[in-house]
């Protein structure tokens, strides 16, 4: 048993000590990105803001493809178990961790939050207003994705591919934002009406494998990983109905009013 443990420690590759690893990297990221955000917004006070429109064309598209690939691939394993196998086994199945297809863009999802964090830095050096949701639900995602993973919880599957189709649509209307494109308002509303939905059926996802589990059915969880997500994605959608009414329907009755006062 000590010669297994030494082995561990020993050896960076193994599997155990990795996701450890990666355990640890999630606090040391999170707590460097909320430096840079205070640092970087600091420090812009007193610069002009930086346009940074090609390298966001880039940025976003680059996004965009791979949450497009991600979404194929493991839309396409998901649908097939969910057609053949039914609801519970798309659910509590921890194959999507250990497929041949599915294994890679599992990890790839997870190593993916990371560079994702790039996001802010376009918002900070354009100096746009930083919405407590932004960093919130980087930061978050982060430290639940990078720390669950080694478990292989029940709902992975879904949470992945809910987030690879959401990222898939919005990295895209990004990089058509930033490349100049006029887009309609509908299809910034129609994003957040998307990731509003994502949110919902997180929540809907765990209180299946909460009740499976009570159940003494096979699906593998266990209830502080449930209590987190919850939690989370709980939070998520409080905070995003609360975005869509200010950024939508708020903004719609203001123009309204201002555009009865001038006709008055």
């Amino acid at each position: 048993m000590l010669l297994f443990s030494s082995n561990i420690c020993i050896n960076p590759c193994h599997p155990y000590n990795k996701h450890e690893c990666m355990r640890k990297k999630s606090f040391l990221f999170s707590a460097l990105y909320a430096a840079c955000i205070l640092g970087g917004r600091h420090v812009m006070k007193q610069r002009e803001k930086f346009e940074l429109r090609k390298p966001l064309v880039l940025w976003s598209l680059t996004l965009a493809v791979f949450s497009i690939f991600g979404a194929i691939r493991t839309g396409s394993y998901m649908m097939y178990i969910l057609m053949t196998k039914g609801l519970k086994q798309s659910v509590c199945d921890q194959s999507f961790y250990n497929g041949p297809v599915s294994k890679f863009w599992a990890y790839a999802f997870v190593l993916s939050k990371a560079p994702e964090l790039g996001d802010t830095l376009f918002i900070v050096l354009r100096k746009q207003k930083l919405i407590f949701l932004h960093w919130y639900h980087h930061i978050t995602v982060l430290l639940y994705s990078w720390y669950s993973y080694k478990d292989m919880v029940a709902g992975g599957g879904w949470f992945m591919t809910m987030n690879y189709l959401v990222h898939a649509v919005m990295y895209s209307y990004y990089a058509l934002r930033a490349a100049g494109f006029k887009l309609s308002r509908k299809f910034a509303m129609f994003i957040t009406l998307t990731q509003i939905t994502q949110m919902l059926m997180g929540c809907v996802v765990n209180y299946l494998v909460y009740s499976w589990m009570q159940q003494g059915q096979e699906c593998p969880s266990h209830m502080q990983n449930i209590v987190w997500s919850s939690l989370m994605y709980l939070s998520y959608f409080v905070l995003f109905v609360q975005f869509f009414f200010e950024a939508y329907i708020g903004k719609s009755k203001s123009s309204a009013m201002a555009i009865t006062k001038k006709s008055e």
